[in-house]
C-alpha cells in the first residue's frame, strides 16, 4: 500500500498491486486496474519511488537491506 496526496491535500493510500498506469497530463494521474483513477501531487517519478520502496520493504526480510536496496534501485546503483 501506499500513500499520494490528492490536490485538495487529502491523503489516499493506493493498492500499490493494482496500478496499471500512471500519467502526467501534466497532474499525475494514478489508474488502477479496476478503473479508480485518481489525480496526486506527486511526480510520476515519485509515485514510482514509493511503490519500489513499497515493494523493497516486502520483499526483504531485513528491513535495513530493503531500504538500502530501494534507495539504490530509486537512484539508479548496482547493488553490492
Amino acid at each position: 500500500m501506499i500513500e499520494v496526496t490528492r490536490l485538495s491535500g487529502s491523503t489516499v493510500v493506493l493498492n500499490a498491486d493494482l496500478i496499471e498506469k500512471i500519467e502526467a497530463t501534466p497532474d499525475t494521474v494514478v489508474t488502477l486496474t479496476t478503473g479508480a483513477c485518481f489525480v496526486v501531487r506527486e511526480s510520476v517519478a515519485d509515485v514510482i519511488d514509493v511503490v519500489i520502496a513499497y515493494k523493497a520493504r516486502i520483499f526483504c526480510q531485513n528491513p535495513v537491506d530493503a531500504e538500502r536496496h530501494a534507495l539504490m534501485v530509486v537512484h539508479g546503483s548496482e547493488l553490492e
